[in-house]
């Protein structure tokens, strides 16, 4: 399961209250390169995993509840994970995939994929945030820098309404076509073209779930010019048209 598919299915199920979510941390206490956190309105830890809690120097996981990532983390990692919730509160969506700077053990900062979602309450409103975040170093080397990757696939996610072509891609991330798509299949278990497929149908379904737009508009949004590819790519990836699946959330 990709950490966007458990993060969604654990909003999906203990939605109605951070309490409910509270247990899920400890699941991952005996999984040391991933990170899980549960957040409230104003940014405070409520649960972490034990990985999280020996990374920032903590005696135990009760020491980092009720505080804040700027009071946990060192600057310039602490304002960014802040701005991000801040974002997710106004905004109410998400992320996934998103490749970062994060803690390694030992203090030292390594690269993670990470993805967090809002938490929402009986009548809909954020009522808190939860997020998990996997290290890389089980699946890439020590030595490669993701710096340009990170920011190229930042600019997947912020551009996916245009065309993007894996030549322009990789030579904004400095590699080859062939490199660019073998690190993205380390990362994440597809292709770089089933990637760029995935942000937009992604998208697609948080705007089909949460918006009454319509399905070409909806289509045009996620970078499709045409309506019936972007249904045939859409049943494909999903298994059931737009419509339906819009029917289906609704009904849900």
């Amino acid at each position: 399961m990709q950490l966007h598919q458990a993060a969604a299915l654990f909003r999906k199920q203990f939605g109605e209250s951070i309490d409910g979510l509270l247990p899920i941390a400890d699941l991952f206490d005996n999984v040391p390169d991933i990170l899980v956190f549960v957040k409230d309105r104003s940014f405070r830890y409520v649960a972490v995993s034990a990985s999280f809690a020996s990374r920032c120097g903590l005696a135990d996981k009760l020491s980092a509840i009720g505080h804040t990532a700027r009071e946990l983390y060192p600057e310039p990692l602490a304002e960014a994970f802040i701005e991000q919730d801040r974002e997710i509160l106004l905004t109410g969506v998400g992320f996934h995939d998103r490749l970062e700077l994060h803690l390694y053990p030992g203090g030292r900062s390594g690269w993670c994929v990470t993805c967090k979602e809002p938490i929402r309450g009986k009548d809909g409103t954020v009522i808190g945030i939860c997020g998990m975040s996997r290290d890389l170093h089980a699946v890439s080397d020590k030595d490669k820098n993701y710096e340009a990757l990170s920011k190229t696939v930042d600019y997947i996610h912020r551009h996916f309404d245009e065309p993007l072509r894996l030549p322009q891609l990789a030579e904004m991330a400095g590699l080859s076509v062939y490199q660019f798509d073998q690190r993205i299949r380390a990362l994440f278990h597809v292709t770089a073209g089933q990637y760029l497929v995935k942000v937009r149908i992604d998208s697609a379904c948080e705007l089909l779930a949460s918006t009454k737009d319509a399905i070409a508009q909806i289509a045009l949004s996620c970078g499709y010019s045409d309506q019936s590819a972007f249904s045939r790519q859409f049943k494909q990836a999903v298994g059931v048209s737009p419509l339906a699946y819009r029917k289906k959330m609704e009904a849900s």
